[in-house]
């Protein structure tokens, strides 16, 4: 049986999860509706003013890692910290936090990522700069490419 998440060494994580692009898979709308699916399954009674597919996945056509992001606008006076708790009893993964913002993931398994792989980006209404971002890149689709473009590079 192989060490736990928590008792990996950074190089030893860096191994097990590395950083790659793949083309653009218009199957990640799918997983990004899945996961909203499963969000107000998990979440019922919990106040959640919105709920949005960021990241390169969101972007129409270009190359990004395989791993949906996904953004839950909370109102001001939501309890963030439990509504991370109902999850973390869920199987996600606390990736940080600080007094704003909380990031989880799922799909991270001792054995390297899962088929589907999800960063959950817990937020108060209103830090959503991610959107404006997406929302211009799939407007214009030549500086989109040149984003990719500059990713394949890096």
């Amino acid at each position: 049986m192989g060490k736990a998440l928590s008792e990996m060494t950074l190089e030893e994580l860096w191994a097990l999860f590395p950083i790659f692009l793949v083309p653009h898979n218009d199957k990640w709308s799918e997983d990004y509706r899945e996961m909203e699916a499963l969000l107000k399954k998990l979440l019922p009674d919990d106040p959640v003013e919105r709920v949005s597919h960021i990241g390169s996945t969101a972007i129409d056509h270009i190359w990004a890692k395989n791993i949906v992001d996904v953004m839950v606008e909370l109102p001001k006076n939501a309890d963030m910290k439990a509504m991370a708790r109902v999850l973390e009893q869920n199987g996600f993964r606390r990736m940080s936090e600080d007094e704003n913002r909380i990031s989880l993931n799922l799909g991270y398994t001792k054995d390297g990522f899962s088929e589907k792989v999800y960063h959950l980006h817990l937020r108060f209404a209103g830090d959503n700069a991610e959107l404006y971002f997406r929302d211009y890149l799939n407007e214009h689709p030549k500086i989109a490419k040149e984003y990719e473009t500059l990713k394949l590079q890096l």
